[in-house]
């Protein structure tokens, strides 16, 4: 049996594990076809959680929850004492379709356009040649019918995957893997733009930015009226949020 430790950032309970621990749960339950969500939180998430009731259900029921912001990685070596590293959903998709591809196990995708979904299948495959695809399907940009969303849990079982890598956006994903729990027999993740940067629809921000927790600056100056806004304010409460820990933390430890 799998012993989950957690530390709390904020409002949400976060993993505290390393790559391959990350790696070799997914694929124990992935091997299994376990019905089991994953969250990758950054600062909107732990934020977002406390705001939000039905987001931060979806990330307290999750099966992981993994730092991926460096903020967040940072917060957790302050908590635990420990050298947590940045668990992030591109990274992570890459680093688990290697060992589907060495494992012989079919991956999904869902989410996106059908545009990105295309280049993406033909990068993964350029980059992966052994691995399986099951199958990508682009919902629509809208809430699915009944008769809808069951075609799309039947296909996605049918395909026999053992991962379904989840594109729909913070909240969105979040959403919809809660709601499909225990009746997607396999293991979602939901890595946000990862489609968009591993089909190159979208650029990344460079390595030495992703090190020094400075790609939430990139995706600002790359889209600045779409996110400033987020990031101004879930960034601000952030920065607040820790301040009153360290605060209560420092203060209460002092007065016992």
């Amino acid at each position: 049996m799998i012993v989950r430790k957690t530390a709390r950032v904020l409002s949400a309970d976060i993993d505290v594990l390393t790559w391959d621990s990350m790696l070799s749960r997914v694929a124990l339950w992935a091997g299994n076809r376990e019905s089991r969500y994953i969250c990758i939180c950054n600062v909107h998430s732990v934020v977002t959680a406390g705001l939000d009731k039905a987001f931060g259900a979806a990330v307290h029921g999750a099966d992981l929850a993994t730092p991926d912001g460096a903020p967040v990685a940072w917060m957790l070596r302050r908590i635990t004492g420990g050298d947590q590293q940045r668990i992030n959903g591109p990274d992570l998709m890459l680093k688990y379709c290697a060992l589907a591809e060495s494992k012989n196990e079919s991956i999904f995708l869902y989410g996106s356009t059908n545009d990105t979904l295309e280049v993406l299948v033909r990068r993964l495959s350029e980059v992966f040649p052994a691995l399986k695809i099951a199958g990508a399907y682009s919902p629509p940009f809208r809430p699915l019918t009944l008769d809808e969303d069951l075609h799309i849990v039947d296909m996605i079982n049918a395909s026999g995957a053992g991962t379904v890598w989840v594109g729909l956006g913070c909240p969105k994903q979040e959403l919809w893997m809660a709601e499909h729990k225990g009746r997607v027999h396999s293991v979602m993740i939901g890595v946000g733009a990862a489609f968009e940067y591993h089909g190159r629809t979208v650029r990344r921000a460079p390595v030495w930015m992703q090190r020094h927790g400075l790609e939430w600056f990139y995706r600002l100056v790359s889209e600045p009226r779409r996110l400033w806004r987020r990031y101004f304010f879930t960034n601000s409460l952030f920065i607040l949020g820790v301040a009153h820990y360290f605060l209560c933390n420092t203060f209460g430890a002092k007065k016992k």
